[in-house]
């Protein structure tokens, strides 16, 4: 789950890491109210969208006087904003955050994520901080710089103020940035995030550290436990078919194919995926339907696939292990009919119960195709969506 840059900052506030004073806003008239709230003479007006990039894509301007502040919110509000992260269809601007200017002398860039490699929680920074750090870590990785956490001992003083001076904060700063490192740390284990990130971490002319940007993504197995993160959801940033598949607890995300993939198991779906692009063909999700799939949410599944107009096949590839093989088969005959599937479909089972499975699948009635392994299944799907 991701959040707002405004939702980060005021997590980051929490844990005692100093932002610039800044309010979110939903119209015009309320940006240009924030901005006398705010006082000064600078303002930042930012489009909030859950992606990076914004402030080449335009969503991102400095205003110098209220009238400005005006001009650039009601172009901002509303735009469809295209970055490198939103993909060529952009993501529409619902909100922003004004922000009182800062006198920036040096950009920098910290963060916090997991390093599944060693089990640990790895900080990152580097002296080369804004909007072209991914350049920097393809490019000059050396300038990015990291500590592997020890989980019993946490970030200590010596380990920040090692990092701190390697990406060139001055002595004077030191200790503000060790609160800052130590402060984004502790939000991301006791957020449970997967990703904490400051980009840029600013020095002003007075030698302060301030956190320019936020941005966090959060573990969603733990939300159950983070209603206060729950309560920063926008659900008009999601896609509304991963919305739809998680009330059915579905693990769906939509792809640019055109056949379809219902399976139990996500590192089954994955090779299910990879077997259809070695055989020619091109998946238009990632669907798992996990443990327990029952007729219904196998039934949503189909409901939500058969929503992409470029569907042209639908492979079912099923390992009955607690799943049952005819448990599973009841549900694809149940959904098929009740969706009117339009288009081929193949089946493989496997596991528990195949055999019931498979003479369910087959008195149906159904025009069902039968994938005796993964193999034979990719290639009668790939087959069945080129009209094969």
């Amino acid at each position: 789950m991701k959040i707002h840059e405004y939702q980060g900052k005021e997590i980051l506030r929490q844990f005692g890491v100093p932002t610039p004073r800044g309010i979110a806003c939903f119209s015009v008239d309320e940006a240009v109210a924030a901005a006398q709230q705010l006082g000064g003479s600078v303002w930042v007006v930012k489009a909030q969208i859950h992606a990076g990039g914004r402030g080449k894509g335009g969503g991102v301007k400095v205003a110098k006087s209220l009238d400005q502040v005006r001009e650039y919110a009601g172009q901002i509000l509303g735009m469809q904003l295209v970055t490198h992260q939103t993909g060529a269809e952009g993501q529409k601007v619902r909100r922003l955050l004004i922000e009182e200017g800062a006198a920036i002398v040096k950009e920098y860039y910290v963060a916090a994520v997991i390093d599944r490699s060693k089990q640990r929680v790895v900080l990152m920074a580097s002296s080369e901080g804004g909007m072209d750090i991914e350049h920097v870590a393809a490019h000059t990785p050396e300038k990015i710089h990291k500590i592997w956490i020890d989980p019993v001992a946490g970030l200590t003083d010596a380990e920040s103020d090692d990092i701190s001076r390697k990406i060139g904060i001055p002595e004077a700063a030191l200790v503000e940035a060790r609160d800052v490192l130590k402060g984004l740390y502790r939000a991301f284990v006791e957020k449970d995030a997967m990703l904490a990130e400051i980009n840029p971490l600013v020095l002003t002319g007075d030698q302060h550290v301030r956190a320019l940007d936020a941005k966090f993504n959060f573990d969603s197995n733990a939300l159950y436990r983070r209603p206060d993160i729950v309560a920063y959801r926008d659900l008009d940033e999601e896609d509304p078919a991963e919305i739809e598949a998680s009330k059915f607890d579905l693990s769906y995300i939509p792809l640019d194919g055109n056949i379809g993939c219902l399976v139990n198991g996500a590192g089954l779906a994955m090779a299910t995926m990879d077997i259809i692009k070695l055989y020619g063909g091109s998946p238009a999700n990632f669907l798992d339907v996990g443990g327990g799939a029952t007729t219904e949410k196998v039934t949503e599944a189909f409901k939500l696939m058969l929503k992409n107009p470029n569907l042209r096949a639908i492979l079912v590839n099923i390992f009955g292990g607690i799943m049952r093989c005819d448990v599973i088969a009841e549900g694809v005959v149940a959904a098929a009919r009740e969706v009117h599937l339009n288009v081929p479909l193949v089946v493989r089972l496997e596991g528990t119960n195949v055999e019931l499975g498979k003479k369910i699948l087959a008195d149906s009635g159904l025009p069902i195709i039968s994938g005796s392994d993964m193999a034979d299944a990719a290639e009668k799907v790939v087959a069945a969506a080129k009209g094969n």
